[in-house]
């Protein structure tokens, strides 16, 4: 094929005409003139059995010699088997996807099609599947943990070895449970990419075996009744402020999550019908809580004191904030009973092996200790389910707890009906 046919002079010269005109300079390079007297370089190439053609510029800006040396370019690229036009496509469409970016950047929003991008997408269609706090606390760790690595990286462009770069330093600090959690929701991440079609592979998958799994750790409870009963007559003794005295006695009577129990709300507490009705972030789901005598009691004395404020328990500070989570750990400490013999969770553990052994229902005790299925149509059942028998239980649990401080002789009994 000729090539370089005319020299530069002939296209300065090149006069327009009442129609498009084209002057070839032989290898598919062009000079087409407008009726308006505009000059543009063009390659005319057939690729595939088909015709095509594309714009090199404008002329004289951009010379017969920058023009030649382009068009040698795409005749190179047809040799191999590459489509020239499909290349300056591309890059026009990567340098508009650049502008496009660039200003996403600037008004503080992901880059498209990252990581980042995608995770928003993800964590929006899933808000209505979680509570507020929930997806709150999903955001942040993923914000916190995963973007700094794998925010800004285009989601096709993401290997395992990135995911468990990520994840490595969760793992070297040996907060593992952290570790599984975000490497769940990376996975899951992935997956939504997958299914829209942003990608087709899940890097997290392959990275599963490389945490190493969660040791189970125990917390200490005492679950012997005659050391359950000093343990009772020493938090009867307990002298601290009457607020932490209110929730250290209320914990062993009610034996929810330490969580929970400093952070009861006064709107949660219905004292006419005798219950508490604590939203339950670990399980995701309303529990109720029937209310003994006793924890009555103890809520009814409290109240003139914190009833006018959001928590039943606040903390000391008067900052608005409920008790420390520190707080009942502090008081059991300050009694003798260190974390190794006695920590506040290990309220729930007492309850749940002595009420079972007095022969309560095992549904009703899981159903107490609000271990709900996370299915939100049984979680919605579940709360209500065996309420009757917890009733009675908590009652019976209450005054057995009270013969046990009393120092009466009580025998763990079969319940029956």
């Amino acid at each position: 094929m000729a090539q370089k046919l005319n020299k530069d002079t002939l296209y300065k010269a090149a006069k327009p005409d009442t129609k498009d005109r084209m002057i070839n300079d032989g290898g598919g390079l062009y000079l087409l003139i407008k009726p308006s007297g505009a000059k543009w370089w063009q390659f005319v190439y057939t690729f595939e059995n088909k015709r095509k053609k594309f714009s090199l510029g404008v002329y004289p800006d951009v010379t017969l010699e920058s023009a030649r040396r382009k068009a040698e370019q795409a005749r190179d690229n047809i040799t191999n088997g590459v489509d020239p036009g499909e290349i300056r496509s591309e890059a026009r469409k990567a340098k508009q996807l650049a502008k496009l970016n660039d200003d996403r950047v600037n008004d503080g929003l992901p880059i498209l099609n990252s990581f980042a991008d995608v995770a928003r997408q993800w964590l929006d269609s899933i808000a209505h599947l979680t509570s507020a706090t929930t997806h709150i606390k999903k955001t942040s760790r993923i914000e916190r943990l995963a973007f700094p690595l794998l925010g800004d990286r285009v989601i096709t462009e993401i290997k395992s070895a990135d995911v468990l770069k990520t994840l490595k330093p969760l793992i070297d600090e040996s907060k593992l449970e952290t570790a599984h959690r975000l490497h769940s929701e990376i996975s899951a991440i992935f997956a939504y990419a997958i299914v829209h079609n942003f990608t087709e592979y899940d890097p997290a998958q392959p990275v599963t075996k490389q945490i190493p799994a969660q040791k189970v750790k125990h917390r200490a409870a005492i679950i012997d009744p005659k050391q359950v009963a000093q343990l009772l007559r020493d938090i009867g003794n307990y002298r601290g402020t009457f607020v932490v005295q209110s929730a250290f006695r209320l914990s062993p009577l009610l034996f929810q999550r330490p969580g929970e129990i400093r952070q009861m709300l006064w709107d949660d507490v219905d004292l006419a019908a005798r219950e508490w009705r604590p939203y339950v972030s670990k399980t995701d789901f309303h529990h109720i809580v029937p209310l003994s005598t006793q924890a009555i009691t103890l809520l009814e004395e409290i109240k003139p004191l914190t009833g006018n404020g959001r928590y039943v328990f606040p903390s000391s500070r008067g900052d608005g904030r409920p008790m420390s989570d520190n707080t009942i750990r502090t008081a059991l400490k300050s009694l003798g009973y260190d974390s190794d013999v006695m920590t506040a969770h290990g309220f729930r553990t007492t309850a749940s092996t002595l009420l079972n052994e007095q022969g309560w229902s095992p549904d009703a005790i899981e159903r107490q200790l609000a271990h709900a299925p996370r299915d939100q149509v049984r979680a919605a059942y579940n709360r209500v389910q065996y309420l009757d028998e917890r009733r009675r239980m908590m009652q019976s649990w209450a005054d057995y707890l009270d013969g046990l401080k009393a120092g009466a002789t009580v025998i763990p009994f079969k319940k029956t009906g």
